[in-house]
């Protein structure tokens, strides 16, 4: 999964890091198996059609969700006094964006299958995914610890595109940008609606919990690409396009861009309970 999530056409995402090993925790047996009871769940609720947000199932599968702890995954929570407080959010120019990306961020495959994938991203503080889409994928996410700043988008539909300098910059209205933390509501992201394009930045040590169906798949059509957004000012509307409703501080141009090759991830150990399939 992790090949697919981060790769752009011939570019593959996948930089390993010499760093301080990741800190796993040894699973509480104790504890029912959460991700077993997740597991379950995905199986039977994602069939191949897009979920229904009021559905039965999907609001079942947003709260056991809710409920994972870190021990539940096998992973130790963060200290959050970490000597690394990096940019934060505020007064971050696109050019020192690359000291953050630099940070590497540890990625644990649970399980992937034709219809799912679920995985866990842990954030060194002031690493950044930075905006990425979904397409046709619905997301569920859960932040395990930490918290966690994320921006993020919906094309405006029908699509409105400028073209300026051989760049092609499509108009996406922001849905969220704020901070999350365990206590948040459960993100959830559709193919249309809840923010399909979206970026982290980790204002602390974090970790989030996803589920995503269906999982990236570059052979029919569902690969990752990477963007740059700008303020609606930044390109004019095209003659005969009506103006866009609401404050234009709400709406963004989205440039597509090369996947960022400061962008370091590295594969940790899943350690949490053993899936039974």
């Amino acid at each position: 999964m992790l090949s697919r999530l981060f790769k752009a056409g011939e570019k593959v995402l996948f930089n390993l890091v010499n760093k301080k090993d990741f800190h796993m925790a040894s699973s509480n047996t104790e504890n029912p198996p959460k991700v077993q009871e997740l597991y379950e769940l995905c199986k039977s609720t994602f069939t191949g059609k897009a979920p229904s947000p009021a559905s039965t199932p999907v609001q079942k599968l947003c709260s056991l969700l809710d409920s994972v702890s870190p021990g539940d995954v096998g992973i130790e929570e963060e200290a959050q006094d970490d000597g690394d407080r990096g940019y934060g959010v505020s007064g971050v120019s696109r050019v020192n964006r690359v000291g953050r990306w630099a940070q590497p961020i540890t990625f644990l495959d649970i399980h992937e299958c034709d219809t799912f994938t679920m995985c866990v991203f842990c954030f060194p503080t002031s690493s950044v995914i930075p905006l990425h889409d979904h397409p046709e994928m619905t997301v569920f996410s859960k932040i395990l610890y930490g918290s966690l700043h994320v921006k993020a988008y919906d094309w405006v539909e029908p699509p409105c595109v400028v073209t300026q300098d051989k760049s092609q910059a499509r108009l996406a209205k922001l849905v969220s940008d704020k901070v999350v933390t365990p206590q948040s509501e459960l993100p959830v992201l559709y193919p249309k609606t809840g923010g399909n394009l979206h970026c982290f930045t980790a204002l602390t040590p974090c970790a989030v919990f996803d589920i995503l169906t269906p999982p990236y798949n570059e052979s029919v059509g569902r690969s990752c690409s990477y963007y740059m957004d700008y303020p609606f000012s930044t390109f004019a509307l095209e003659k005969g396009v009506k103006s866009v409703e609401g404050k234009e501080d709400e709406y963004a141009w989205l440039v597509q861009i090369d996947t960022p090759d400061e962008l370091h991830m590295r594969p940790g150990s899943y350690t949490g309970p053993t899936i039974q399939v």
